[in-house]
């Protein structure tokens, strides 16, 4: 019996161990360097398939709308299709500064990224971002429809599945300054 105890004791730890060891092959939590921050963003916002686009209107007030964004570029430079009589569309012209919110789950935490957004019209950027979907919103491709291109300026990460977490006294997440474009 002793023998038995014994044996179910030892098998009880190696196999403590090998999980240990499993999880320390994992992610290292709180990882906050530039090329881990970048990475779980784009884990992140790949996931997410929608995101916030927040403008501003010519009164300040911040303008919020759910959009459907292509992947993110290496940079996170995003790009989306937008009607060019959109409300966005002018208030990107009159104040270029737009902030992007993904969301995948609150287990896995969220992006936000602050930058300088543009409006697109060149028939070539169009023809390589578009997605058939979205036929029936822009039956005239190259009139009804023109691009938006949001260049980061800086990025707050935090995701729970991850370890990145904010600092444990103001909560203030990890970031990443991108050079300004």
């Amino acid at each position: 019996m002793k023998s038995i105890r014994r044996s179910s004791c030892l098998l009880f730890l190696i196999l403590l161990m090998l999980h240990i060891n499993g999880i320390s092959q994992d992610i290292v939590p709180n990882d906050t360097s530039r090329v881990n921050l970048i990475r779980v963003a784009t884990e992140i916002m790949t996931r997410a398939g929608t995101c916030a686009l927040i403008t501003l209107d010519n009164e300040g007030r911040a303008r919020v709308r759910t959009m459907d964004p292509f992947a993110p570029e290496s940079d996170l430079t995003v790009w989306f299709g937008t009607n060019p009589q959109s409300r966005k569309v002018e208030q990107i012209k009159s104040d270029p500064w737009a902030t992007l919110y993904y969301m995948v789950s609150l287990e896995s935490g969220y992006v936000m990224i602050h930058g300088t957004a543009h409006i697109v019209d060149d028939q070539k950027e169009k023809d390589k971002r578009w997605k058939e979907e979205w036929t029936a919103f822009y039956p005239n491709r190259s009139k009804d429809y023109m691009l938006i291109k949001v260049s980061p300026i800086w990025m707050e990460v935090v995701s729970y599945t991850h370890g990145i977490l904010g600092d444990s006294v103001a909560w203030e997440p990890p970031t990443v300054e991108f050079k300004f474009k």
